[in-house]
């Protein structure tokens, strides 16, 4: 894994865990596999994160041994390779751990967004006045809002479940999905979740049929004031119709994620009033971490004991988690 996530993830305390369920070849992480050929050809069970290479059919010669691949991040589709599966090494991800703290963040985001909470306490500030509540219009709350998940993915169905004790309508789009699969939704087509939301929250992968899936047309059919929420991939989303929409103050924006990661300085996306752009922080960070590191451990044991993995990644769904 890169150097800044075995680190982030993989603290002392963590290492010694693991140690009591398996038998280290290593305590130092590996960074590149094209100078561990000592240590692969030792390895039974290989334990990943952000910025490891792809595990090759080169790099699974050199780790003749290797049955199991335990993730500690999301996605393992920049990970895992067709080699992997036709040898049968059984993966684990710890994409469910990591979907907590997305779906916490979109959870509050909505909240904020229903209260227009940051651009109220921004003009608060400069008024520096008691604010006559009594006046406040009719669209700003959450009573009744209409939520729209685009995507019953790992993290749009545990956004769901938050959603839950809340009083919102929620709507889902996901042609994958059938009536009841996913309890508390109403199913609706691409367009109409679009027309109907007063927030859509975004939890698609970035796949080749979902890169500009939210396109110009779609960003158009959204009520006035509406909120994009998009915690998914910056691509999935057109940015430039976003950006008219946002600059013409039909719509708002909350966007943990952009095409690329970091705009340009002069992206006029920074200077609008009513978008809010976090840096990519949704994801699991600081304390999360240890989520992602127990996640591991335990699945490490599962392995060590025979057991199945309890965050297992089937062949065919691999690319889709998120």
């Amino acid at each position: 894994m890169g150097a800044d996530s075995a680190e982030a993830v993989f603290d002392a305390a963590t290492l010694r865990a693991l140690g009591e369920v398996c038998d280290l070849v290593s305590t130092e992480a590996l960074h590149d596999f094209t100078t561990a050929h000592a240590v692969l050809a030792e390895v039974e069970v290989l334990v990943t994160g952000w910025g490891c290479p792809p595990l090759t059919a080169a790099v699974l010669a050199e780790a003749p041994r290797l049955r199991a691949v335990v993730h500690t991040g999301g996605s393992v589709r920049d990970l895992v390779t067709p080699a992997c599966w036709d040898r049968g090494v059984v993966v684990s991800s710890a994409a469910a751990a990591n979907a907590l703290p997305v779906a916490e963040y979109t959870l509050a985001m909505i909240l904020l967004t229903g209260k227009r909470v940051l651009e109220r306490a921004r003009h608060h500030r400069l008024e520096r006045r008691a604010d006559d509540w009594l006046r406040t219009p009719k669209t700003i709350g959450n009573h009744g809002r209409t939520i729209g998940v685009l995507s019953a993915s790992m993290i749009g169905r545990r956004v769901v479940d938050l959603l839950r004790p809340f009083d919102f309508h929620v709507l889902l789009h996901d042609p994958f999905v059938t009536e009841g699969a996913v309890p508390g939704v109403e199913l609706v087509g691409l367009r109409e979740l679009f027309t109907r939301s007063d927030l859509v929250s975004v939890h698609t992968p970035l796949l080749p049929e979902t890169r500009g899936l939210v396109s110009r047309e779609l960003i158009a059919a959204m009520p006035p004031d509406a909120v994009l929420l998009n915690t998914a991939r910056g691509a999935v989303v057109d940015q430039d119709a976003l950006t008219e929409a946002v600059r013409d103050k039909r719509i708002r924006a909350v966007l943990d994620v952009t095409d690329p990661e970091v705009l340009p300085p002069d992206h006029p996306l920074w200077d609008l009033d009513d978008v809010l752009i976090t840096p990519h922080l949704a994801g699991s960070q600081g304390n999360e971490w240890r989520r992602l590191a127990d996640t591991a451990v335990a699945e490490v044991g599962r392995w060590g004991r025979g057991e199945e993995f309890a965050h297992p990644v089937r062949r065919e769904l691999f690319g889709q988690l998120a």
